[in-house]
């Protein structure tokens, strides 16, 4: 006779090969497995059975080796002990269906339930909860995790883009997502302007909010945390200036300003605070300045019109991505650089877009191709006008950290010439700042550049780099750096003290409030009300926006001599923070949702933190003006006391029993409110004064009296 086994993962009988029709299928009651009620040696008699039926691995069997009901199976006490723990649960009725499956899984994984172990981790959710409460970073990130996750992946975004209609995605989902040719929103199929379609623009205000309260979280569960600073442009340097004879208004012919960093000119790697005597900070990853010339005053890239900062026999230290080059790819992380030269800039010509010769390594292209080799760092400046790009700034120039050279070649460029490619990868201990992680980058393959395939003379590092990753210290100097060859120049500057202090000062902020500042309009710089999110990826309140446009209308009639009517012509409104169009976006502005419940909610719990705030500090206040209270009521006692001492020293005086006092004198007085014996310390001068004042006194009382006697 075949034994009885149960049916498979896909529902075929393990005994007769088949699948069993849905009417003999029956399961066990204990352990939910199905069987075939057909290939059972005894199978269920009767309907009501089937309902309480235990299959033969979960019940026992009698001596005719029929399975016993559950009843008979309590009745004669012959269950194991994992099945009569299993029958326990399941009569336990305080139980619910949840908590019966997760101490069934207990049993079977061999844990033991233990109410003391859930009692511990009770308490350990509530320490949990009262740290939360404490510190405000896990709640915060919490708010965010709800409000902003991305539709597709349903994480956090990661290098998040915000929609005109408010919603968030990462980027790398985006473009997958416009990369189908759907256009529409995934959320609520509004529509995607093709401006965004084409071009992206990361929300930075978001990456800010999630990198902090991800930082506020680490902080809370007592890991190791870095302190990040970010910049807002708030407080500006000394700029760059212009003399008397300056040929042209604005910058082109301006002088550079105060260079407030202490590196020589060739310095690799990046500026820390103590290069950095003017704020003690140094130049930080994110920080942004308003032009070139702003940005060689803090040292992130000397040069204020070449892209390339290096010399040919010693190493490149700074590149600029600012568009110059149609084959320039930029994917963030990494990017393909294009070198310099190739250009007629004959007589005085400062730029040229046309290329008209064959790009060589030499000059610049070959101190970027020693960095290679040698493995040096080069730090990287991104501007606006790199237009192609999803991580160039909307505005100025932005520091982006530490790349690394990995490979360098040739190739017949978009213009038919060749030109010098070169392979940058970030490696840097910061996040990069278009990105929301808290930890900066680990170490990559290298990726695929397709390019390579045709591609000549292409350079390859074979040494071991200068600049390498370390498991204890992250990115640093394996090698000695290469030793300057310039002179530092630097001055004594002012503000030094301000600086730190505006860093501490910044520190004493709450996350959420520091949240709040970063939620600001960029109108009115208060947080935001009604917030808007234009396809450009700035923020700001609807009232604000709408009220920079309010006078202009969106097309303008035209009429020609004739008289005629001509078609309307649309009338630009451009971004208040960049030159994007966002006239379509003004014809029905959508308020972003998530982000006014997020700014209400911070709002809301900052505001009971402050009532909190002020019951204790009122608290104290009581307490301490108890505490003054006891004082004057000590002192109002002293006083008695003195009058009653002065009484005592007159009745001695008259009865001639007063004897000289010297040196000094302590009297110990009881006071009234609390019974605390307070000492009083009388000189000895303080107390002849009293006592000859008082003797004076009674002395002109005693003539009085004589006097009118005589």
């Amino acid at each position: 006779m075949a034994p009885d086994l149960p049916c498979d993962g896909d529902g075929v009988c393990m005994v007769c090969r088949a699948p069993p029709p849905e009417a003999e299928v029956v399961n066990c009651h204990t352990c939910t497995t199905p069987w075939h009620a057909g290939c059972l040696s005894k199978p269920p008699e009767t309907l009501a059975a089937v309902a309480d039926w235990q299959c033969p691995d979960c019940s026992p069997l009698d001596d005719g080796g029929a399975a016993l009901p559950a009843a008979a199976v309590y009745a004669s006490g012959e269950k194991s002990d994992l099945i009569s723990a299993v029958w326990a649960i399941e009569a336990d009725a305080s139980l619910t269906e949840r908590e019966k499956a997760k101490r069934r899984q207990a049993l079977v994984s061999g844990k033991k339930v233990v109410e003391e172990e859930e009692e511990e981790e009770e308490e350990e959710e509530g320490g949990k909860k009262k740290r939360k409460k404490a510190e405000g970073g896990d709640d915060v990130l919490d708010l965010l995790d709800e409000k902003f996750n991305c539709s597709f992946c349903l994480q956090l975004p990661e290098r998040p883009v915000t929609t005109p209609c408010g919603h968030n995605f990462c980027l790398k989902c985006f473009q997958k997502w416009v990369g189908q040719g759907k256009h529409t929103c995934a959320k609520c199929r509004f529509s995607i302007p093709p401006k965004m379609v084409s071009q992206p623009r990361i929300n930075s205000a978001l990456v800010v909010a999630i990198r902090m309260a991800k930082a506020a979280k680490s902080a809370t569960s007592g890991g190791q945390t870095n302190v990040y600073h970010f910049i807002r442009n708030e407080s500006r340097p000394e700029k760059a200036f212009t003399t008397e004879r300056a040929k042209k208004a604005g910058k082109a012919n301006a002088c550079s300003g105060q260079i407030f960093v202490t590196i020589a000119p060739d310095h690799f790697g990046p500026i820390l605070a103590e290069n950095d005597p003017k704020r003690n900070l140094g130049v930080l990853v994110g920080e942004m300045w308003e032009d070139r010339m702003e940005c060689r005053q803090w040292g992130a890239h000397f040069p204020h019109v070449a892209g390339i900062a290096g010399q040919s026999d010693y190493g490149a230290q700074s590149v600029a991505l600012s568009g110059g080059y149609e084959d320039d790819e930029d994917h963030g992380d990494w990017f393909l650089y294009t070198g310099s030269g190739g250009r007629d800039l004959s007589g005085n010509k400062r730029t040229n877009k046309e290329q008209a010769f064959d790009q060589k390594f030499e000059k610049l292209n070959a101190a970027l191709r020693v960095s290679c080799l040698k493995g040096y760092p080069v730090r990287v400046v991104r501007s606006h006008k790199e237009k192609r790009s999803s991580y160039a700034p909307e505005s100025g120039v932005r520091y982006d950290g530490i790349y690394r050279i990995e490979k360098c070649w040739q190739k017949v460029g978009v213009q038919g010439y060749k030109v010098c490619r070169y392979l940058f990868v970030r490696c840097d201990n910061e996040p990069a700042p278009w990105t929301s992680d808290e930890h900066g980058d680990q170490p990559r393959p290298l990726p695929s550049v397709k390019e390579l395939n045709s591609a000549t003379d292409i350079t390859e590092r074979k040494e071991s780099p200068a600049w390498d990753f370390d498991v204890k210290h992250g990115w640093r100097w394996v090698k000695s750096p290469p030793t300057s060859r310039k002179p530092v120049t630097s001055s004594d500057t002012d503000g030094k003290k301000g600086g730190r202090k505006a860093v501490r000062h910044a520190h004493k902020l709450s996350v959420r409030e520091r949240l709040l500042k970063e939620f600001s309009c960029l109108l009115c710089r208060k947080v935001m009300t009604q917030p808007l999110t234009t396809p450009c990826g700035h923020n700001f309140c609807k009232s604000c926006l709408l009220e920079a446009f309010a006078d202009k209308s969106f097309v303008r009639e035209r009429i020609c001599e004739g008289g005629r009517t001509l078609r309307a012509q649309k009338i630009v409104k451009r971004c208040p923070s960049c030159s994007t169009d966002i006239s379509d976006f003004l014809w029905n502005p959508q308020v972003n949702r998530d982000l006014m419940d997020l700014i209400e909610s911070l709002e809301d719990k900052t505001e009971e933190e402050k009532v909190e705030q002020q019951i204790e500090d009122d608290t104290s206040e009581e307490g301490c003006s108890s505490a003054n209270d006891t004082e004057e009521a000590a002192e109002e006692a002293t006083d008695v006391q003195d009058i009653k001492l002065n009484k005592e020293e007159s009745d001695n005086l008259e009865n001639g029993m007063l004897d000289a006092a010297e040196g000094d004198s302590q009297v110990n007085v009881l006071g009234e409110k609390d019974g605390a014996e307070d000492t009083i310390d009388l000189t000895n001068s303080e107390l002849s004064c009293k006592r000859k004042n008082h003797l004076a006194c009674r002395r002109g009382v005693k003539r009085t009296r004589n006097s009118e006697s005589q």
